[in-house]
């Protein structure tokens, strides 16, 4: 069957159910194809547990080896090299080669990134009001 007439016995398939959505173009590369951003590497790197577990043992000491990070999880060596990898690709480790050794160091950018565009903007509300009151019972006295 050819692809027009494909599409022709499919709408004729679809024609009682099929309902219209303003706005979808029914084109997966225009409509749901997005590019990805360095956000959503961060909240992906960040979704995991694991991931999570291994930035917070960089943040207590930087400068660890594949090793010493592997030594603290019930996983495979590969496995915490693909955890790590995801967290490179995303910005929050920087590795570098001393020797022999991988060093990974924790990369704290792009965290900060996401709390100025996502948490700041949602809590400057609350501290204004807080430093009006402060100010308003100041002049009261």
């Amino acid at each position: 069957m050819t692809p027009p007439a494909m599409r022709k016995s499919l709408r004729a398939m679809n024609a009682g159910t099929a309902r219209k959505v303003p706005g979808l173009t029914c084109d997966y590369l225009v409509t749901y194809a997005r590019a990805v951003t360095d956000d959503d590497l961060v909240f992906k790197a960040l979704a995991d547990a694991t991931r999570r577990f291994l930035l917070d043992k960089l943040f207590v000491r930087d400068g660890r080896t594949l090793t010493e990070l592997e030594s603290e999880l019930e996983m495979t060596r590969f496995g915490v090299m693909k955890h790590l990898r995801v967290l490179e690709d995303a910005g929050l480790i920087v590795t570098r080669r001393s020797g022999r050794e991988k060093l990974h160091f924790l990369n704290p950018v792009p965290i900060r990134l996401i709390h100025d565009r996502w948490i700041d903007k949602y809590t400057e509300r609350q501290v204004s009001a807080l430093t009006d009151l402060k100010n308003t019972l100041e002049e009261a006295q």
